[in-house]
């Protein structure tokens, strides 16, 4: 256990914390919308799956947990890493030179908290009801369409998740890097695997509230 803490108080080990920790989220992420895509198979169909996962009872609520410290470990480790790094370089520079980066990259530091905020929000939204005006427990279907139905609702969603894509595509790319697969040979490779995730991510997420909108399900 102290070999652990001693790893993880360096720069290098809580990297790592925040690679492992990333992908265990974005694996989550990945296989939330492909549940949540039955919607466009039908009522039946997506809320037959809610309530698959509502009976896996303790396993359901060990997987939540697992998901909880994973999430409260990535949070940490990056605010440890930031003010880290702050801590290191405490006066200015002068001239702030910008290296070229791409937008992925450059609003990781207003995405993340955004994120987060917007995952207290949609758990208050969809799972435990209490700020949906017309929630109905048990009716996942029905609380989809109701909730994106009002059109700032949607747009809260669309962007979130427009940063949530962003987020992880320069996320994925980075966990190449901390594993060591920092290489010209796979750069191409791990820009490409990043890009096509983040993406899949945002049509797939964004699609639900649009389809909703546009009166596609309903």
């Amino acid at each position: 256990m102290n070999r652990l803490l001693d790893a993880y108080r360096t720069s290098i080990g809580k990297k790592f914390v925040v690679a492992v920790t990333g992908v265990i989220l974005f694996l989550f992420v990945l296989g939330h919308m492909f549940g949540n895509l039955q919607i466009f198979v039908g009522a039946e169909r997506l809320n037959a799956y809610a309530a698959f996962l509502q009976n896996l009872g303790e396993l359901l609520w060990a997987v939540r947990t697992f998901l909880f410290l994973a999430l409260v470990l990535h949070v940490m480790a990056i605010t440890q890493l930031f003010f880290q790094n702050l801590g290191a370089r405490p006066i200015k520079y002068r001239v702030k030179k910008t290296r070229e980066t791409d937008l992925s990259a450059r609003t990781m530091i207003y995405s993340g908290p955004a994120i987060l905020a917007f995952l207290i929000y949609h758990l208050l939204h969809f799972t435990y009801g209490s700020v949906h005006s017309d929630f109905i427990h048990g009716d996942v279907y029905h609380n989809v369409i109701s909730g994106f139905a009002i059109w700032w609702v949607s747009g809260i969603y669309i962007l979130a998740n427009i940063l949530l894509g962003l987020h992880f595509k320069h996320g994925l790319w980075s966990w190449f890097q901390t594993l060591g697969f920092a290489h010209p040979k796979y750069n191409k490779w791990r820009t490409n695997f990043a890009t096509f995730f983040a993406y899949l991510i945002i049509v797939g997420n964004v699609s639900m509230p649009v389809a909703v909108l546009a009166g596609w399900i309903q």
